[in-house]
């Protein structure tokens, strides 16, 4: 097989510009992963990274040099098999020990090549398409026992990496939001994440309190990861090229362990919040939780998008001791099903 077809259903631009794609590799960091006392697994230290970072503006194509630092759920599938034979980059692990690494959406592997060629960290794949899976298969065999065959948004990663896991790919823009809910809802496994995504996307997961483009995966991300714009990329660099411009983005775990109040119940303030964004939290508030009994909280009187995490989780303690134990534990845990309606674009490196 020669090449893909790009298939319009599945989202596929494939990049072509090797620069571009060893720039997204290497912004990933490499090593073992370091499990803390509560099971999460981080970083083993922050490391002087190869890729350069960018503004909170992006304007050209190549990032300056002072990052924005920002502080779905999957329904269940049979799980994967991934066999356990070593091969390939098994071998030669640094002294410092090597870490899981899972692309999405491999493609024609110009993502791939770059990754099998390090050696601090062990490459997996998840692609959904059956043409890229053979392709894959007949240009890097050694990569073929790593590289599973379906739906990320249903493999199960606790099974699969319970070790953790860190992400990276080229994120289809109709489920770029899916995939950000999965890894939030398995942040305890993922520390890190290096994505390529529409670039009004980035700009509004990087974006702090007080911007317009602020809101919900905002906030939920920032809750427990740093969030850096690294760079814009342009629509020639993909084969079709998609009708706007791409970004990358890294996500790495912060300090916080667990936030100070419910998360169950921060996640549906936080939805609620945004439910209604032109009006005051008091109406938005009281619309799914009621009215408090008459009681307001000062923040009452602002809009969602100029509250900080620490705010967040602030209110969300006060609406949990206005609402009772048990509509607190009743709130709901599901993650907020936000979707970014963009143009589909690039998937598949």
């Amino acid at each position: 097989m020669t090449e893909v077809r790009a298939k319009k259903s599945l989202g596929q631009h494939f990049l072509v510009d090797l620069n571009i794609a060893r720039k997204i590799c290497d912004a990933l960091s490499g090593g073992a992963l370091v499990a803390t006392p509560d099971g999460s697994f981080h970083c083993a230290a922050p490391e002087t990274d190869a890729a350069p970072k960018a503004n909170n503006a992006p304007n050209g194509d190549v990032a300056s040099d002072t990052a924005v630092v920002a502080s779905s759920t999957a329904k269940s599938a049979p799980k994967p098999s991934v066999p356990s034979e070593a091969s390939g980059q098994e071998a030669d692990v640094p002294a410092g020990g090597a870490c899981d690494v899972l692309e999405v959406g491999c493609g024609m592997g110009v993502l791939t090549r770059f990754l099998l060629q390090r050696r601090d960290i062990v490459t997996y794949g998840a692609e959904i398409d059956s043409e890229s899976v053979a392709y894959l298969h007949d240009h890097y065999p050694e990569f073929t026992p790593r590289l599973m065959e379906g739906d990320f948004l249903r493999m199960e990663l606790r099974d699969l990496f319970p070790r953790g896991v860190k992400v990276i790919g080229n994120f289809p823009y109709n489920i770029s939001s899916q995939i950000f809910f999965k890894i939030l809802e398995n942040r305890d496994l993922v520390p890190e994440c290096v994505g390529m995504i529409q670039r009004e996307v980035a700009v509004r997961l990087a974006e702090p309190p007080g911007s317009k483009e602020y809101g919900i995966l905002s906030v939920l991300l920032q809750a427990w990861y740093d969030i850096e714009y690294l760079f814009t990329v342009n629509e020639t660099v993909f084969n079709p090229p998609p009708k706007v411009k791409s970004a990358v983005i890294r996500l790495r775990r912060n300090g916080v362990e667990r936030l100070d109040c419910d998360e169950r119940l921060f996640v549906r303030v936080v939805k609620a919040s945004f439910g209604q964004r032109r009006k005051m939290l008091r109406n938005s508030l009281r619309a799914v939780f009621g009215n408090f009994g008459g009681e307001e909280h000062p923040f009452f009187s602002r809009r969602a998008e100029t509250l900080s995490v620490a705010e967040f989780v602030e209110l969300t303690r006060w609406v949990a001791a206005h609402i009772g134990a048990a509509s607190a534990d009743g709130a709901g845990a599901d993650a907020p099903a936000e979707r970014n309606q963009g143009a589909a674009g690039p998937t598949g490196a």
